[in-house]
């Protein structure tokens, strides 16, 4: 019966009603000419393999390639540009709100790697967008795991395409239109899944984290949690798979029952020894008496 209820809990805890659709950005600002508007969006491309040899530079200017920052753990990949004035730091906040409250920490549990797509911009700019992101986020690791990087143009548009991002400089506003959204990516560099928006659900982190992970990382709430939703590639979010729930409810009431019954038939076999071993007169047969 422990057991059980031990399992409810995890059960309650991990899979909560569903909450309310999430509001999120999918692209650039309506004001946008309609030329733009079309070349710009994120195409799912899961299981695509992050080509690991792509050259960048890293905060301290440092030539470095993509496969330096893969360890065995999960990547969380953002493409934005420091100078964007409005969307990229809305999809970078959105980032380190979520961070700070995932049970799992950058730099031990996983790496995130944000690159500019902006060919000019400078590892300086970098080193500034990375202090002010790690302000607030109170685990030392974070420093060694979130990584800032600028690069030429040929090397951005090349990981832009295989994840799927498509971006688009406008000459006349001098800024680059771009959909909000990021990427997890496997321990081997393959792309798990596509989270949009600007304002992340930490469940949909959580368990993102997980599956690209392969499980190595993550709580048994977690495994509990993968049960009860299920990723949609058309909305970039976990949603409730009811039956799932339905099955594990029922499987759950099976297991109730049962113990319930075992239980109760285990108090009456004692009742009925203690019964016997104090000597008492069953119910309904005389006593004698040799007097």
């Amino acid at each position: 019966m422990r057991n059980i209820a031990v399992f409810l809990v995890l059960l309650a805890v991990a899979c909560p009603p569903p909450s309310p659709a999430q509001k999120f950005v999918s692209g650039p600002p309506p004001s946008a000419p309609p030329s733009i508007l079309e070349k710009v969006g994120i195409d799912q491309n899961l299981d695509a393999q992050v080509p690991l040899d792509l050259t960048f530079r890293n905060e301290q200017g440092n030539v470095v390639r993509l496969r330096d920052y893969f360890h065995g753990k999960p990547v969380v990949l953002s493409l934005v540009y420091y100078k964007c004035p409005m969307l990229c730091t809305e999809v970078l906040n959105g980032m380190k709100g979520v961070f700070r409250h995932l049970p799992m920490v950058i730099g031990k549990d996983f790496d995130v790697v944000t690159v500019s797509i902006d060919p000019t911009e400078t590892p300086s700019l970098a080193a500034a967008k990375k202090e002010k992101y790690l302000e607030g986020y109170d685990h030392p690791e974070g420093a060694a795991g979130w990584h800032f990087l600028t690069g030429d143009d040929q090397q951005i548009r090349t990981l832009a395409d295989v994840v799927g991002f498509r971006y688009v400089y406008d000459k006349e506003t001098k800024q680059y239109a771009h959909a909000a959204g990021i990427m997890v990516l496997t321990p081997e560099g393959r792309v798990s899944r596509y989270l949009y928006g600007v304002d992340y659900l930490i469940k949909d982190m959580r368990l993102a984290l997980v599956e690209a992970s392969n499980n190595t990382i993550g709580s048994p709430i977690d495994q509990v949690l993968l049960l009860c939703y299920h990723y949609d590639p058309a909305t970039g979010k976990y949603g409730l798979v009811v039956m799932n729930l339905l099955k594990i409810s029922g499987a759950l009431t099976i297991l109730i029952l049962g113990g319930f019954i075992t239980l109760m038939l285990r108090r009456e076999r004692k009742k009925r020894i203690q019964s016997e071993g104090s000597g008492a007169t069953p119910a309904g047969q005389p006593s004698i008496s040799t007097h």
